[in-house]
């Protein structure tokens, strides 16, 4: 991680292969967004170090540096909680990965060579918070995904801290630690089903419990983190392997029965039905170790 400390801000040195342009046009495609706020290439949001809330801003110069503003006063004023915040950046960006191998392969392969011409400079945006990943996959279970964020935005005003600032809220996800102690019934307000409230639960009490952490996930070897997570109820191989792909940073994690997977790989191909899981499996021979980065690509395709 290359940054450094200017006036009471913090300037992180960007890789090759970014363009915040195509990283915002993913980030704004939903208007329903409730954890940031992105307006002319700027974002806002709040990033959590323990029971820290810092509201920064993120701007990008010439894509090849990202200034991170502390708004409201709230710049941490021990550095570690700084560095945590930059660790947090990197993170969500996926700053820390090489995409020339992508780039490539993607160069030669007939699926993905358009989708990275377009979107070149795009990274697989990340989820760093462990239990907002879980979430946000048990959340989205069999709804489009507009229903699902209008779910995500119930469940983190309902539960969530925020900030305020220029007469506007600014939200944290809610914490594991909160959840735990809630029951199903606290969380009949929000539209989703008894059996969603009852996973939520039972994730924060793993968490709360020491069972289930980022820390021990980060550990184990791919198929011994998506076995742990199909474990879980209510994670299924598809919740497990968007988590492995967007939070664990697994480049092989590959949600292979996605809908949008699907749907991209249908229309790429032009074809007047679905491809079968045989066929993405053939088709997916070349994206080895870029599974999770192919697939981000192709679903960005569809909008």
């Amino acid at each position: 991680m290359i940054w450094h400390e200017v006036n009471d801000g913090i300037v992180i040195t960007l890789p090759e292969h970014f363009d915040m342009n195509v990283n915002v046009g993913y980030l704004t495609r939903e208007k329903n967004e409730c954890l940031y706020e992105t307006e002319n290439d700027i974002i806002t949001k709040v990033i959590a170090v323990g029971e820290v809330r810092s509201l920064v801003q993120i701007s990008v110069i010439n894509n090849k540096q990202m200034a991170v503003q502390f708004l409201n006063d709230s710049r941490p004023i021990e550095k570690w909680k700084r560095e945590k915040i930059v660790k947090y950046i990197h993170e969500w960006f996926d700053l820390d990965n090489d995409l020339t191998p992508f780039y490539e392969m993607a160069k030669a392969d007939p699926l993905l060579r358009m989708p990275a011409r377009k979107f070149y400079g795009l990274r697989v945006i990340g989820i760093p918070d462990l239990f907002e990943a879980l979430c946000w996959g048990v959340l989205g279970q069999q709804i489009n995904l507009a229903f699902a964020y209008a779910l995500k935005k119930q469940f983190v005003e309902g539960f969530g801290d925020s900030i305020e600032w220029n007469g506007k809220k600014y939200w944290v996800f809610p914490s594991y630690e909160r959840m735990a102690q809630l029951t199903p019934a606290d969380l009949a307000d929000i539209k989703m089903t008894v059996k969603k409230s009852e996973y939520i639960i039972g994730i924060a009490k793993l968490m709360e419990r020491g069972e289930l952490s980022k820390e021990k996930l980060m550990k184990m070897t791919f198929k011994e983190a998506e076995k742990n997570l199909i474990k879980i109820r209510g994670i299924g191989p598809w919740t497990a392997n968007y988590v492995l792909m967007r939070c664990l940073r697994f480049q092989t994690a590959f949600p292979i029965d996605d809908v949008g997977l699907i749907n991209s790989i249908k229309i790429l191909r032009h074809m007047n039905r679905k491809p079968t899981k045989d066929e993405i499996l053939e088709v997916s021979l070349p994206w080895k170790n870029w599974e999770s980065y192919a697939v981000f690509y192709l679903w960005r395709v569809l909008y």
